[in-house]
């Protein structure tokens, strides 16, 4: 009789760990509709980032040119992500999602097609990644944002919680799939999966029940008051500046690494995807890490220890030779990004006001999404001139004595 009370205390406890806790948000019919579609999607859109980078690889055997596929597909977030958040206070979110969605799903097919049918060139890639990452710059603040409307106020964290860890999850499956599609099928195939992925994201959008009416107002936003507000919090300042270096040398080792992975570690595609996964794995370990230390430790630490140990992780795999040693390197390396990211981004929602968090959630997008291409420019152009090693062990170097720069200021940093 005794074994009862211990399996229900067991079953309540389990039930308070997953539907009360981090998986709460999942209780909201519309949520979940929403993420189902948005994992599925995800992973189409991993594939399709690894498949891209692998065929203009094989289409001219350039660094610089895999770099610049990056740099193109992430300009448009440099140039419109601040209005993006803009233009989505103002109208339909679930319509407007729709639509950037279909745009996406267009540019996937279209170049599907060109592979498939052998008559893609480099020029075109650049071409069809100009045009999503201007999808994508509209497309990100406006989920980002919509989130608010699936699930109430007391479920927002649960909903922001499982939302990195289906980019995350996607991470990790997209690239080991990516890795097989290719070396059975080519990157045709995974374009063409990608395509018909958006099919998953646009069918939960539209049964999505809750319709919520634009907002309407006579004031007119401005896109730099974001910029104004992180500007005037010395604290918000060096962790969004940190997060300038994480962006532009940090993690600028992404665009190069299937070169790195195939002319130093002597891999092919299913390595390169591998190595990949081997980041989202970690990322999801730092995410579980953060959400049990997060209370006990300040979150401002928690970022520049993040950042420390991602410089230091980055500068290591630039010496691995070992496709076994890249593999767990690349792991922490995903650990550190997660701890810095997460930490950052918790801090500047909840030093932001209500009526102010969106602006200055877009300030975090434009510096994570929009500086990428400066990153991608800067580690291809010197992986040219003189190789993938130092490329990324010079990118880990400056990231690193940044980290080291802005240690002080964060350490010392009060958290209300």
């Amino acid at each position: 009789m005794a074994r009862r009370p211990r399996l229900q205390a067991f079953l309540d406890e389990l039930k308070s760990a997953t539907v009360d806790g981090p998986f709460r948000a999942f209780r909201h019919p519309d949520f979940a509709r929403f993420a189902t579609g948005q994992t599925i999607s995800l992973v189409g859109t991993w594939m399709q980032m690894i498949a891209q980078g692998w065929l203009v690889l094989e289409l001219t055997g350039s660094a610089f040119d895999v770099g610049m596929v990056t740099t193109l597909g992430t300009l448009p977030i440099l140039l419109f992500t601040l209005y993006g958040g803009v233009v989505a206070d103002r109208v339909d979110k679930r319509r407007f999602i729709m639509i950037l969605q279909g745009i996406m799903m267009l540019e996937a097919a279209v170049l599907a097609g060109l592979t498939l049918s052998g008559i893609v060139t480099v020029h075109w890639v650049w071409a069809l990644a100009l045009i999503h990452g201007a999808a994508v710059a509209f497309e990100v603040p406006a989920r980002q944002s919509y989130l608010v409307e699936l699930v109430p106020r007391e479920d927002l964290v649960s909903a922001a919680a499982l939302n990195s860890t289906i980019y995350n999850l996607a991470r990790v499956i997209g690239p080991g799939i990516a890795g097989v599609v290719l070396a059975l099928a080519g990157p045709g195939a995974c374009f063409a999966i990608n395509a018909v992925s958006y099919v998953a994201v646009l069918v939960g959008l539209v049964r999505i029940r809750h319709r919520a009416a634009p907002h309407r107002s006579t004031e007119r936003p401005s896109v730099f008051t974001g910029v104004h507000f992180i500007a005037a919090e010395p604290t918000l300042k060096a962790l969004t500046s940190q997060m300038v270096l994480m962006t532009i040398f940090g993690v600028s080792f992404i665009p190069i690494l299937p070169v790195f992975a195939r002319d130093v570690l002597g891999t092919e595609a299913s390595g390169y995807g591998a190595l990949t996964s081997a980041i989202g794995i970690g990322a999801a370990m730092g995410a579980i890490i953060v959400g049990g230390i997060g209370r006990r430790i300040p979150r401002a630490r928690l970022a520049s220890g993040g950042a420390i140990a991602l410089g230091m992780s980055v500068i290591t795999f630039s010496l691995m030779r070992s496709f076994t040693a890249g593999l767990i390197c690349m792991a922490v390396t995903g650990a550190a990004m997660a701890t810095t990211g997460i930490s950052t981004a918790t801090s500047l929602q909840l030093a932001a006001s209500s009526d102010l968090r969106g602006r200055v959630m877009a300030v975090y997008s434009f510096v994570v999404l929009g500086l990428a291409p400066l990153g991608a420019f800067q580690a291809g152009w010197v992986g040219e001139h003189w190789g993938t090693p130092i490329a990324i062990g010079g990118s880990g170097v400056v990231a690193l004595l940044g980290a080291f720069i802005l240690r002080s200021r964060l350490w010392q940093a009060v958290e209300g």
